[in-house]
């Protein structure tokens, strides 16, 4: 088929490959203007425009697709660059702008997006960190068709994989994006086949996974000890779980840690720091014990807490 991609990140670009290696057509690729990186703040392109230029595929990064928006021009050489190459489909990944109406309706099938969870459950924004931390047992990737609404439309295509005690955001994204492509793969061989059935999403069972903010880094102790565990782990590697830590004028990011039994007493208080040694340290919250295992100092790197301890003057309870 001839498909125009839209996407930005690397979740995306393992569809595009994929898209590609199957044999498809893309000949155009939508993504978010270049951003600054690195200590230097070089404008880089993103993962999808990489790929695409290796690939030799043109390439549109408007800021905007909205014809009365901000961007106007921008949106109407987007347009054109559309109707010039007249695709059959449009594939969206991870893509960053919303798709005002006449792009939904220009390509003959209109377009049909990634999502990284198993819909209804976790539209929007970051749906991998909001299924580790709300304990999700299972997550997945639905293809869908897109419309107006905010991943509302009918699924085409859904596959699940468990989430397991020690995923992190990091490593699920790592699979699910390998999943999305596979899975796209196969659901634009099902549309040639005439073999695509959309199903519209239960009314039951909708949830929504909010954009993450910095503000959600601290960890907040009158939380039980799952709870926190869960989110250390889900917003590795963005934003980041910290806490300060006696003798350090910086907050520290955790990145790994263990929840253990160990009541609330009116000696131990949610937030006070218990225990510390080589084999953690340990802070009472609301319902059990939040035992620290990584660390990092604020320029420094990730530690093991044994390491973090010898190079941490404040290490008493």
């Amino acid at each position: 088929m001839r498909i125009v991609f839209a996407g930005t990140p690397e979740f995306a670009r393992l569809a595009l490959d994929a898209i590609l290696a199957a044999g498809h057509q893309v000949p155009l690729v939508l993504t978010q203007p270049d951003r600054p990186a690195g200590r230097g703040l070089k404008l880089t392109p993103s993962p999808v425009k990489q790929a695409a230029l290796a690939a030799g595929i043109p390439v549109a990064q408007p800021r905007s697709l909205r014809l009365d928006g901000k961007f106007p021009d921008e949106a109407r050489s987007a347009r054109q660059a559309l109707l010039d190459v007249a695709p059959e489909l449009m594939v969206v990944a991870a893509y960053g702008l919303l798709l005002p109406p006449w792009v939904l309706q220009l390509p003959a099938h209109g377009c049909l997006n990634i999502h990284a969870s198993l819909l209804p459950r976790w539209r929007g924004a970051a749906p991998i960190q909001r299924a580790i931390e709300a304990g999700d047992a299972r997550t997945g990737v639905t293809i869908m068709q897109m419309e107006e609404g905010l991943d509302t439309g009918d699924m085409l295509l859904e596959r699940a994989i468990a989430i397991t005690p020690s995923h992190t955001a990091a490593g699920l994204h790592d699979e699910l994006a390998v999943l999305g492509a596979q899975a796209i793969v196969e659901a634009i061989a099902r549309l040639q086949q005439g073999a695509l059935a959309p199903r519209p999403q239960p009314s039951e069972g909708v949830s929504y996974a909010a954009k993450l903010d910095k503000s959600e880094a601290p960890l907040d102790f009158s939380q039980p000890a799952e709870v926190l565990e869960r989110r250390i782990r889900a917003f590795d590697p963005a934003p980041g779980s910290t806490l300060r830590l006696p003798g350090l004028a910086d907050p520290v990011k955790v990145w790994r840690a263990a929840a253990l039994p160990g009541p609330a007493t009116d000696e131990r208080r949610p937030g006070d720091l218990i225990a510390a040694g080589p084999e953690g340290i340990d802070f009472q919250t609301a319902d059990g014990v939040l035992r620290l295992l990584e660390l990092q100092k604020a320029g420094g790197k990730r530690q093991g807490v044994s390491a973090f301890m010898q190079g941490w003057q404040g290490g008493k309870p």
